[in-house]
């Protein structure tokens, strides 16, 4: 296929990388803790977990790309001041190309009813197929960004202008700008708070999908007065927008 023998090892790694050591004891002592817990080595992995599963939106249409998604789980927040995220992304993917041309992505937050389209676009080239059309999803402006699109499915999205790029490996590092964001009026409440929980979020642990579940507790919350815990924690007004 387009997608090359190149992708199509690449995407073998992956899988072997997350059944494979994640479910085999490597060498070294299993370390106990005194306290009747035993933790056994799995060996020097990615075991960060969870991370988001986010469908990234790129473009170039003077080379014939009018949009393109890729599903990323290394992702993350390096900087609030400019506010910056990190994206890393093998130089096999049609999406590398892309974005070293154009410089700008986005990331589109994802939920429960998108999550079989994320696993989709995690797998397939797009050099193979449209993914936008494979998947019935719909490509939107994201200003400020020229050409890269947004889902309008998305609960939120992220607006993205690459910064720098650095070469680690087997994958490449974008350092990006956030230049702005939108969320779903539908997930604002009366009082303008977000709800989040009702995006309900997918993430990504090791392999496997899982849904964000309900709020624990709060930024500050094991510190906070009495007074603050019941004011956070009373119904916010309005709750999920019905469109």
């Amino acid at each position: 296929g387009k997608g090359g023998p190149s992708f199509e090892r690449a995407l073998t790694e992956e899988l072997i990388h997350c059944t494979l050591f994640g479910n085999q004891t490597q060498g070294g002592d299993r370390v106990k803790t005194g306290t009747g817990k035993t933790f056994r080595p799995i060996g020097p992995t990615t075991y960060l977990s969870p991370i988001p599963a986010v469908m990234l939106g790129c473009a170039d249409p003077e080379n014939g790309y009018e949009a393109n998604l890729i599903t990323v789980a290394w992702t993350g927040v390096v900087c609030t001041r400019p506010p910056m995220v990190s994206v890393s992304i093998r130089k096999s993917r049609l999406s590398h190309e892309l974005i070293r041309r154009t410089g700008e992505f986005t990331l589109n937050l994802t939920g429960r009813s998108l999550c079989r389209a994320v696993d989709f676009c995690g797998v397939k080239s797009g050099r193979d197929v449209n993914k936008f059309e494979a998947c019935g999803l719909t490509p939107i402006p994201a200003p400020p960004l020229t050409h890269a699109p947004a889902v309008a499915e998305a609960p939120a999205y992220l607006c993205c202008r690459v910064k720098s790029v650095q070469e680690l490996g087997s994958h490449d590092l974008f350092l990006a700008e956030v230049e702005q964001v939108y969320v779903a009026d539908e997930y604002f409440t009366e009082s303008g708070s977000i709800r989040e929980e009702d995006m309900e979020l997918v993430a990504y642990v090791h392999g496997k999908y899982c849904a964000v579940g309900k709020p624990l507790g709060f930024f500050g919350y094991s510190v906070a007065s009495p007074k603050a815990l019941k004011r956070r924690s009373a119904p916010k007004g309005g709750g999920k927008r019905k469109g």
